[in-house]
């Protein structure tokens, strides 16, 4: 039997609308499973992983709040904690039982902190190229005050709306995105019209530069070694080791540091975002640990009203 269609619907949360979809076979297995984009990304960018992973198991993917289809109110402190609480009630609203949370970049390190707040809700935690810092990261290094100075200058200058504004219009030019995704993908195969697009689309909505801005300000949140700490549920690292925005092999030595011991490592010749890049040993590697997972009986999931969105690779 086919896989049936996803589910595109706009949850409300906090007075805001947020945008997810959901797909599942008629009975699925395990834990549910909760997709988080990375920055600049929405759940278009889980169009190679969306079907797949729905053969098998009740999937979700989710629009943070500022990026995608979701509401981008100005206003927001954009930031860990607004992202933590957003995917927080998520599960205990639209889930309703343990789920398993999978983050790319910035999407890792919402949902890593989710889970750590979640306990026993969080079923298992999937990261691929996480971003966030850890404790010695956050601290001011040692230097001189012509460093420090260099520094401050450049703080202020990107502090400026009109340098904000600059690298804004710039960024959303349809040749900067192709080339920033060049930069970003060793495999350039699905370097595609499709997803240029979903990524432009965000751009030209109402409220765009004010959450762009806000990506200067952003506070560094919990540091990760904290996070871990808190982790009580087995953890997924999937790796893109060639990935040029993060230092990824040491990197993975900090994690590898850090993590907790119920930890499983996954290295692939990928860039930043694997998940899209090589979908399908990512796919596999997600499959095998999920089924490896202990996790309580699945129920179907109750009907959602909303509108039908492909799984077949096309964007939502």
């Amino acid at each position: 039997m086919p896989t049936p269609s996803a589910v595109a619907e706009t949850w409300p949360w906090q007075g805001h609308g947020v945008h997810c979809l959901r797909v599942a076979p008629e009975r699925p297995e395990g834990p549910a499973i909760l997709l988080v984009h990375g920055f600049g990304a929405s759940t278009d960018h889980w169009r190679h992983n969306i079907p797949v992973l729905a053969e098998r198991h009740e999937v979700h993917a989710i629009d943070l709040l500022g990026f995608g289809r979701s509401a981008k109110p100005a206003g927001l402190a954009y930031g860990g904690a607004l992202w933590r609480d957003q995917l927080m009630a998520y599960v205990a609203e639209r889930i309703g039982r343990p789920t398993v949370l999978v983050g790319n970049s910035l999407g890792g390190y919402a949902a890593l902190a989710a889970a750590a707040a979640l306990g026993p809700d969080a079923a298992g935690v999937v990261l691929l190229n996480a971003a966030g810092p850890f404790a010695e990261e956050q601290r001011r290094p040692p230097g001189g005050l012509g460093p420090i100075a260099v520094r401050t200058i450049g703080s202020a200058l990107l502090k400026s709306p009109l340098v904000q504004r600059l690298i804004f219009e710039n960024m959303r030019r349809p040749a900067t995105v192709r080339r920033t995704l060049a930069q970003v993908y060793i495999d350039r195969t699905n370097v595609d019209e499709e997803l240029v697009a979903s990524i432009l689309r965000p751009s030209q909505d109402p409220g765009a530069f004010g959450v762009f801005r806000t990506v200067f300000d952003i506070p560094s949140g919990e540091p990760l070694d904290a996070l871990f700490a808190s982790l009580d549920c087995p953890l997924l690292l999937i790796w893109g080791l060639r990935d040029p925005w993060i230092r990824a092999g040491a990197r993975r030595e900090a994690f590898q540091r850090h993590a907790p011991v119920d930890t499983t490592e996954v290295v692939l010749e990928a860039g930043h975002c694997p998940h899209d890049e090589v979908p399908q040993p990512v796919n596999a590697a997600m499959l095998d640990w999920l089924a490896g997972l202990q996790a309580p009986v699945a129920t179907a999931p109750e009907p959602l009203s909303g509108q039908a969105a492909p799984v077949d690779g096309t964007a939502a």
